[in-house]
């Protein structure tokens, strides 16, 4: 883990968290300070260090879990809402889709290679570019090639097991970097 001199690998979480600590630490002796006193603590100065706390306590979300963030795409929308939820309870920001229409920056996304064959050429330029981990229940030599026509991250055939899908998924994570 990196010092507090900003060789963190992630400075926005290491300032959000530094932040946090030093909120925090004011609100906690402004509250002991009163209680020694036996004066009332400014409820003014209160919420607004519980403000901000909690604004800062968003911007360690946001680093934490943008870096986590997976789209799974495919045809069998029970599938897809089955894995992203699998996927949630592991900690994961994942949401399940029909289509490649809302892909946000920086999401891993898990694409059911079936569905290639439906989207446009500007989807596919932009399914290319986040390197997806493919899915399909096809395991012959075309369909390994249609995935390489993607740069696909990874290839995993269906029934894909949760725990083969999560270490696609940090390989994926991994491989982006920080």
């Amino acid at each position: 883990m990196g010092s507090g001199t900003g060789s963190s690998p992630n400075p926005e979480l290491a300032a959000a968290l530094h932040g946090l600590r030093s909120t925090l630490a004011r609100l906690k002796a402004e509250l002991e300070l009163a209680l020694v006193d036996g004066t009332p603590a400014p409820p003014e100065r209160l919420l607004e260090d519980v403000r901000e706390a909690l604004g800062l306590l968003s911007a360690v979300e946001d680093s934490v879990y943008s870096n986590r963030a997976v789209v799974v795409v495919d045809d069998d929308v029970r599938l897809a809402d089955i894995t992203a939820r699998g996927l949630r309870r592991l900690g994961f920001d994942a949401r399940s889709e029909r289509s490649l229409q809302s892909l946000r920056v920086g999401e891993v996304v898990v694409f059911d290679l079936s569905l290639l064959a439906e989207i446009d050429a500007s989807s596919v330029q932009s399914l290319r570019a986040s390197r997806p981990i493919v899915v399909t229940g096809a395991t012959d030599p075309a369909s390994r090639a249609l995935a390489v026509s993607v740069d696909a991250s990874d290839y995993l055939v269906k029934p894909v097991e949760l725990d083969e899908l999560v270490a696609a998924i940090n390989r994926r994570i991994a491989e982006a970097g920080p």
